[in-house]
């Protein structure tokens, strides 16, 4: 060991960095923002997919720990093109069209940079009264675009209103954990074990990880299968027979989600129908709008969404068709007081006049964690860039964009549909008599289409059919690279095609 005198010394040559220095700040940041740009201007340069294999990383990189002394700016920017960038996929390549696509906008990169730079944890109103004030305003623009009814908005005057969460995942398990406590203080909490949740078997796999957390197993969770004849949706006949089944066998409905655009097949679960089934058992109903709630802006589209005013909850990421960027999620409710009553605590060290004025709202009992990031701004900011004429007109032409790709896979008798589009995502296959064929021949294609590098896309497997996915929703994307995503789907299906001898 070093004496004390020799490890002053070392010590006292270690340059101490001001954490923020404005004009440090706004000169790094330009290389930053230079990086980005640069990076976007030449995406589709990248393999959509990354092509690395695991554990690629920590064999490239080779230090062992973190570094003692500071390193450049550029130095780290170079460290991140050489190992950090060819082990991304590109969500924001123009060919990326795997899962839902996580949109981005200029106008959501600026929202982020103010929501950074301010660093404001806004779980109360008194913390930072402008997170909270934004949001309600913000929540109240989106629900009147949507036509939502009065009584999910703060300005409806009913008591309804809306948060903004990071993902659908959190707003399905407020919900149901609402739904829950409400249930179980109007019946007894020894009845726990009887509460019943329904879902189709369409449903995002969300809501069986919530009903986990918060307490359920598999005998509370009802999935009740859907059919094509019914375009994969939730039947209400079937829901009012499985209800109807557990009543009969001393279980409590309590808790139904149904899906504006489910994840497998974009199937439209029918709300009027399915509250007209619910209502008469007391049953919350949320509704799962992740994906394809933001479409229904369009006038042409709002049909989707008819029957919501009987509905408790319902919930969209705009982050996925609404430019806001990851993560966002706008989550309304009629009556808020069931998730506070849930969700709710106030140690001492939180309280305060305005608070227990009851004339603010503190988004921290709307939610189940504490700390909160200011959002609201990030969807002002994009709200007010675009305008809604110009967002409708965004999403309008990913929806243009997969009707060319859906017509252009009606054209190749060797493809078929295999679910309604309703959106903007197409489901197809390579169409052949035998079934199992089929799926292998499917799998293959996808995987020489992932392999390319030009093109990502998901499958997903309905009722035993191995079925490829595109979704069209990214902010680059342009009909010409629809179209060449199309051909190149062709080319690498008669490859798969001749290897196999048929």
């Amino acid at each position: 060991m070093g004496s004390i005198e020799h490890e002053n010394e070392h010590e006292n040559d270690i340059h101490v960095i001001d954490p923020i220095d404005p004009e440090e700040f706004r000169s790094q940041a330009h290389k930053v923002v230079d990086f980005i740009a640069d990076y976007y201007k030449n995406i589709e340069q990248y393999p959509v997919l990354s092509q690395v294999h695991p554990g690629y990383l920590r064999k490239n990189i080779p230090e062992e720990s973190a570094p003692n002394v500071p390193e450049s700016l550029e130095q780290i920017l170079q460290d991140v093109s050489r190992f950090v960038v060819p082990g991304i996929t590109h969500w924001q390549h123009p060919n990326f069209y795997a899962y839902f696509s996580a949109s981005k906008s200029t106008a959501a990169f600026l929202g982020e940079m103010l929501s950074s730079g301010f660093n404001v944890n806004g779980f109360n109103w008194l913390s930072s009264p402008a997170v909270t004030e934004l949001e309600m305003l913000v929540v109240d623009w989106l629900g009147e675009m949507l036509k939502l009814p009065k009584s999910f908005l703060f300005s409806g005057g009913g008591g309804g209103g809306g948060v903004l969460q990071g993902t659908t995942c959190e707003a399905i398990l407020c919900t149901l954990v609402a739904a829950r406590d409400q249930k179980l203080r109007e019946i007894g909490r020894d009845k726990f074990s009887k509460l019943v949740v329904y879902a189709s078997d369409q449903t995002h796999m969300c809501l069986k990880k919530a009903a986990h957390v918060a307490g359920f197993g598999e005998e509370n969770l009802r999935v009740i299968e859907t059919t094509k004849s019914e375009l994969y949706a939730l039947s209400p006949n079937s829901l009012r027979i499985a209800i109807q089944s557990d009543i009969e066998n001393g279980f409590i409905p309590f808790y139904l989600c149904a899906t504006i655009g489910t994840t497998s097949t974009n199937a439209v679960d029918p709300l009027g129908p399915l509250t007209a089934v619910a209502q008469p058992h007391k049953i919350w109903v949320h509704v799962d709008a992740a994906y394809a709630g933001s479409a229904c802006i369009c006038p042409e589209l709002r049909h989707f969404l008819n029957g919501v005013e009987n509905v408790n909850s319902i919930s969209l990421n705009t982050h996925k068709q609404f430019f806001s960027a990851p993560d966002c999620c706008c989550l309304w409710l009629k009556d808020p007081s069931a998730l506070k009553n849930s969700l709710s605590t106030n140690p001492p060290y939180l309280r305060n006049a305005a608070t227990d004025s009851g004339e603010v709202v503190d988004f921290k009992d709307w939610q189940i964690t504490l700390s909160r990031r200011f959002h609201a701004i990030k969807l002002w900011v994009v709200m007010k860039s675009y305008g809604q004429e110009n967002l409708r007109s965004f999403i309008r032409h990913h929806v243009e964009m997969a009707k060319l790709f859906e017509e252009m896979v009606k054209r190749d008798p060797r493809f078929e549909l295999v679910a309604p589009r309703n959106f903007g995502m197409v489901c197809f296959r390579l169409s052949f008599w035998d079934v199992d064929m089929s799926n292998v021949m499917n799998a293959r294609l996808l995987e020489e289409i992932n392999k390319s590098g030009k093109a990502f896309m998901i499958h997903t497997v309905v009722k035993g059919v191995f079925v490829i996915r595109i979704t069209i929703g990214g902010m680059m994307t342009k009909e010409r690279h629809v179209v060449s995503t199309w051909k190149l789907v062709q080319e690498l299906a008669e490859k798969v095609m001749v290897m196999e001898g048929i």
